[in-house]
């Protein structure tokens, strides 16, 4: 369908549009003309007509309302022009309001583009749908006239629709029959046989009709001007939701890498404690006492540690070292017994009560 449409043409670049050139062209109420970017029905629009019995080239540039209003409309009536300001072109010899009109009373609307709008939920996008090399788009459409209670003669007209065209079908299912070349021009407004109409109602599938999205604003008839056809950014809204879900799933992701890297150090620490004392070598708080042993020069190598074998002399380093710890920070009973409790298990390991010299008597010394 087509119910907004842009047109800011100046009258005598209407005719021109149509390929009448040379023929002469009379207007009628003329003065009514409003050049606008956002014309809605009812309001006045000039169309290209035939003059009345006449078959020569002569031409008639009439400004009439848009939104049929058949002449058999009653005249007390009040007109409704969005009752058929488009007509399906497939119908038109079904009906009684326009199959009558098709033999004399066709006529063509001139227009720089049309707008249509795309459904998406509740929400509604237009689109702004023009030719690429900004000619003038040429609909087909038909017209009658009708006389009110006052005795007011008033000319109105419906463009024709076609099914959409397979590169528009994602916007709408319908579209307005758009004559394109001369010779389709030609054929709808001067034809006689109706057998050739069929040849032009049909989708425009031509490459050189694009669109652009546009401000919602327009929807309302009383918005004009150049802001009507200035393109707009789409928000991506659908790529930000799904950037939101994996930069939420990476945080929780990172979070649940963290909580397991400590539950498996806890539980290599239940497991081997020897592990996790061979790890804690390289925490600041070994570093400080490297450090202090360092500090002691040659002292440090009257302390000997006599064993039977070499696994019994590095567990009592271990636990030398333990006690060692024990005066700098307090460990709780449930810590000593799971380190201690390693060393028990090991054969020939000598008692507290041992008189070996130990890295706190040594310190003790000092």
């Amino acid at each position: 369908m087509c119910g907004r449409a842009r047109c800011t043409l100046r009258a005598d670049d209407i005719p021109r549009a149509c390929h009448r050139n040379d023929g002469p062209v009379r207007t009628v109420h003329m003065d009514r003309y409003r050049p606008s970017y956002n014309v809605s029905p009812g309001h006045n629009f000039p169309v290209v007509r035939r003059e009345d019995g006449g078959d020569g080239d002569g031409v008639v540039l009439h400004c009439m309302i848009w939104g049929l209003v058949p002449s058999f409309t009653k005249k007390t009536e009040k007109p409704d022009h969005y009752k058929m300001f488009n007509a399906r072109s497939e119908s038109i010899y079904e009906k009684a309001s326009f199959r009558r009109l098709v033999p004399k009373s066709r006529c063509l609307v001139v227009v720089e583009g049309f707008y249509e709008w795309k459904k998406d939920g509740p929400k509604k996008q237009p689109y702004y749908i023009h030719f690429k090399d900004g000619r003038p788009l040429v609909f087909a459409a038909l017209y009658d006239s009708w006389e009110n209670s006052e005795g007011e003669i008033l000319s109105s007209f419906t463009i024709l629709t076609s099914s959409s065209s397979s590169a528009l079908r994602w916007l709408h299912d319908r579209m307005p029959v758009i004559l394109g070349d001369k010779g389709s021009i030609n054929t709808w407004l001067n034809c006689s046989s109706s057998s050739k109409f069929d040849d032009v109602l049909k989708p425009y599938e031509d490459p050189d009709l694009v669109w652009y999205p546009v401000t919602p604003a327009m929807g309302k008839s009383s918005f004009d001007g150049p802001e009507c056809i200035k393109e707009i950014q789409m928000k991506s809204e659908g790529n930000n939701l799904i950037s939101k879900f994996f930069s939420k799933k990476g945080i929780k992701e990172e979070q649940e890498s963290t909580i397991e890297e400590k539950n498996s150090s806890a539980e290599t620490f239940r497991t081997d404690p020897t592990k996790s004392l061979k790890r804690e070598t390289d925490t600041e708080d070994n570093t400080a006492i490297s450090s202090i042993t360092d500090k002691g020069g040659q002292d440090s190598k009257s302390i000997t540690i006599h064993s039977e074998d070499d696994a019994t002399a590095k567990c009592q380093v271990k636990r030398d070292y333990e006690a060692f710890k024990a005066g700098l920070e307090p460990m709780t009973d449930n810590t000593v017994k799971q380190c201690s409790t390693p060393a028990r298990k090991k054969g020939n390991v000598k008692s507290a009560g041992d008189k070996q010299p130990t890295l706190l008597s040594y310190f003790g010394k000092n």
